[in-house]
């Protein structure tokens, strides 16, 4: 829900039927929260569903986003409530009506398309989140997350190849794998949104540079998580909904990865350097 939506539904609701989570950092939670949010760093609350109430609506907001949106995916998959799940859509930042510009949007594929340009795409947008968490890793290369996005990169990599061995099914004399791998742009991420745009917004991130990047890692995440659930209801082919279903399990395991790492950014976010 919107902001707006939010105090509409805080208006005619009471008190007993809901939880606001806020699921940042404490220090984040003491430099300003929605009242009555309750705090549940987003390790803790994946760590363990149980301690969110089963009989009331939960509604999750971060700083802009993207951990909450992981969050209510994951409370949402691991049936934390009986209730409503909601995602507070711009965190704090749309709440306290400042904006948050050009963040990842959720875009399916065309369901015109044939079975064998659906897979294309699909190799398509793992090369670009390659591409994103190679970048991410170079920039990161003495810093404490560059494990962690340089072991995204080699499984975007493999997501890719599993979806090559789908897609070369449907050709009759496929190019091999590094080919067609070479040759795809890579310009797109998962969500839909431009990898250079995305890259140049690393470079302007601004606070805990390190809580940025790993909120827009996780809206790239999520984003290719509900892309991959959608897409493995739409095919008609059995092999194709198994790759998908596949790669949007392994989606939910990254964003259980840096939701893993999240306490490894200090309270001043220090990184090396921005990225060029």
């Amino acid at each position: 829900m919107n902001p707006k939506e939010l105090r509409q539904y805080i208006e005619r609701k009471k008190e007993s039927d809901y939880l606001i989570v806020d699921v940042r950092q404490p220090a984040e939670y003491v430099g300003g929260h929605i009242p009555g949010a309750k705090l549940i760093p987003v390790k803790d609350l994946v760590a363990s569903l149980s301690i969110l109430p089963p009989d009331k609506d939960l509604i999750f907001y971060c700083h802009s986003g993207g951990r909450s949106a992981a969050a209510a995916t994951l409370a949402v998959e691991g049936e934390a409530s009986i209730k409503n799940i909601y995602d507070l859509e711009g965190g704090i930042m749309a709440w306290e009506g400042r904006t948050v510009p050009n963040y990842p949007r959720v875009q399916v594929f065309d369901k015109a398309r044939n079975l064998s340009e659906l897979l294309l795409v699909a190799m398509d947008l793992e090369k670009g989140a390659l591409r994103f968490y190679s970048h991410i890793k170079d920039r990161l290369a003495s810093g404490p997350l560059s494990e962690t996005f340089g072991q995204l990169s080699i499984e975007e990599r493999a997501h890719a190849k599993a979806v090559y061995q789908c897609w070369k099914d449907t050709e009759n004399d496929p190019p091999a794998y590094e080919v067609v791998l070479e040759n795809l742009k890579g310009e797109i991420l998962e969500g839909g949104e431009d990898l250079n745009g995305t890259l140049r917004r690393t470079a302007a991130t601004e606070g805990n540079i390190c809580l940025g990047l790993i909120e827009l890692a996780l809206h790239v995440e999520n984003s290719a998580f509900d892309l991959y659930r959608t897409m493995a209801e739409q095919t008609d082919s059995k092999e194709a909904r198994q790759v998908f279903l596949s790669i949007a399990q392994a989606e939910k395991k990254h964003m259980r990865n840096l939701i893993d790492v999240i306490d490894q950014c200090n309270e001043r976010g220090k990184t090396p350097e921005r990225a060029s």
